[in-house]
This record gives structure tokens, C-alpha cells and sequence, in this order.
């Protein structure tokens, strides 16, 4: 806890008070320097509009899938063991080498997925998917997506296989539908597992960066750049690690309060 925790923590609050000089390159104690020029740089705000969307659109499409395919795969049939073992396999993958998958899939010239989205006529013959702006984002969701469904699978899997038998027979008796059932019974009663995968997924959701380095480098332009991607920019492209050690704990003491209000919001008990 000391060495990978507390530590690396104190190092980055202690950076964040230092000014890296531009041309001596040694640290001076300026405990505003950094948070002012935090509050003022626009590719920071940008940045965590991108995230927040990034974030949000995620959650929303994995936690969609999630719940349908785990709905679908809640049957004690013969081959449904199997195939809910088999929904573990993209998480086994580095993100990068999924990131680098999707990069290939999606190029204009030979992807397989971008040229089947063309042959469709939904894009012109050659269009770039990652390299134009306004669908970069989609790109990299889909691969973020396609990664990390099967834990929201797996989470509600769990969930819904725990849930008691003896409100459904009650509704079947009854004579309710199936959408009945699912909005009265299981969605309540799935609220906080349901609560819980959210609450593991935008934490880390919020941090994304492996997808964003890969397949765009927070390009074109900055329309994919996050908190993260711009942070390891400053931190790699320009060794100012203070101004990055700022941006990280922004990213920090965003994700806290949002954590500790939807903990409170909801009553998660971790």
C-alpha cells in the first residue's frame, strides 16, 4: 500500500506544487503555477468533455449489451456453461494488442470492418473512420466496447443466477409478460448489482488511454484526447511532470467525488 499507493500519491501532490523552469529544466516550489495554468489551458477542459462522453457512451452501450446478452445466456440449456465461459475470452487480451486489432479493422484502405461499413453505402470508398474527427470517437469506443461487454455479461450473470425463483413462478401464475417480469421483478432487483458494475466500469472508464494512444494518439487533432492521453503527452512529449502530475490528480479528485456521490445516490457498499 505504502510503495504503490500512498507514495506514488504524495510524489504527485508534491509535483503538482513544483514549476519545471523551460530551460534550466529544475523544479522551483510554486504552489499555484501549476493549478492556475490548469484552470486557463482550454485543451484540458476539451479533454474532460471527451472524457465524460467517452465515459458516458460506453457505460450506456455496455451496460445495454451486458444485460441483453446476459439475458440471453440464463438457461441452464445443455452449451450455455460453454458459452458463458467463452464470454471471458476478449478480457484476456491486452488492450493494447485489441487497440491495435481494431486499427487494422477499421483502416480505410483494407479493414475488413471499414470496408464492409462502406460496401454498405453508410460511408464513401475510402473514408477513415479514426482519421476524420467527427467518427474517431466511435472508432475507439468499439473497441472499448467489444473489450469489455463481457464483464458487464459476467457481473449481471452473476446477478440475475442469484436472483430468487419464487417471485417469478408467483408472476407466471399470475399470467405476467415477460416485459412485465423483467421491469417489475429483475430490474429492481438486479438495481445494485447493476449499481456496482457501473460504479467499476466509469471508474475505469474514466481512465481510458490505451485505446486512445493506439488507434488515434488523441487525434485527429484533439478529438479523441482525454484526461489521461493528454496528461501522458505532456508527460512523455514534454517531461513537464509537474503540469501532468496536476492533470492526473484532476482526474484523481474528479473520479472520487463522483465515486463518493454515486455511492451515496445509490447506498453501494463496496
Amino acid at each position: 500500500m505504502v510503495i504503490f499507493g500512498l507514495y506514488p500519491l504524495l510524489y504527485a501532490i508534491w509535483l503538482s506544487l513544483q514549476r519545471k523552469h523551460p530551460v534550466t529544466r529544475k523544479l522551483s516550489f510554486a504552489p499555484s503555477y501549476n493549478w492556475s495554468k490548469l484552470l486557463g489551458d482550454e485543451r484540458v477542459w476539451n479533454a474532460l468533455g471527451n472524457t465524460l462522453v467517452y465515459t458516458s457512451a460506453a457505460l450506456l452501450l455496455q451496460l445495454i449489451l451486458g444485460m441483453a446478452i446476459a439475458l440471453l445466456l440464463d438457461s441452464d440449456r445443455k452449451g450455455y456453461g460453454l458459452l458463458r465461459a467463452m464470454m471471458t475470452l476478449p478480457l484476456v487480451i491486452p488492450p493494447a494488442v485489441t487497440a491495435m486489432m481494431f486499427l487494422l479493422m477499421l483502416n480505410g484502405s483494407f479493414g475488413v470492418l471499414a470496408r464492409g461499413i462502406i460496401a454498405t453505402g453508410l460511408l464513401p470508398p475510402g473514408f477513415s473512420i479514426l482519421g476524420t474527427a467527427s467518427t474517431a470517437m466511435a472508432g475507439v469506443l468499439l473497441a472499448e466496447v467489444w473489450q469489455w461487454t463481457p464483464f458487464m455479461v459476467l457481473i449481471m450473470l452473476a446477478g440475475l443466477r442469484s436472483l430468487p425463483k419464487e417471485p417469478f413462478e408467483a408472476a407466471a401464475i399470475d399470467g405476467a409478460t415477460a416485459t412485465q417480469v423483467f421491469f417489475k421483478l429483475t430490474l429492481p432487483m438486479m438495481s445494485k448489482v447493476i449499481a456496482i458494475a457501473v460504479l467499476i466500469r466509469g471508474i475505469d472508464l474514466f481512465r481510458a488511454f490505451d485505446y486512445v494512444k493506439v488507434m488515434t494518439d488523441s487525434g485527429p487533432g484533439t478529438a479523441t484526447e482525454t484526461l489521461t492521453s493528454y496528461a501522458g503527452r505532456i508527460y512523455f512529449g514534454n517531461a513537464d511532470f509537474p503540469y501532468a502530475s496536476t492533470i492526473a490528480l484532476l482526474t484523481l479528485i474528479i473520479v472520487i467525488f463522483v465515486s463518493f456521490v454515486f455511492m451515496k445516490a445509490f447506498k453501494v457498499k463496496l
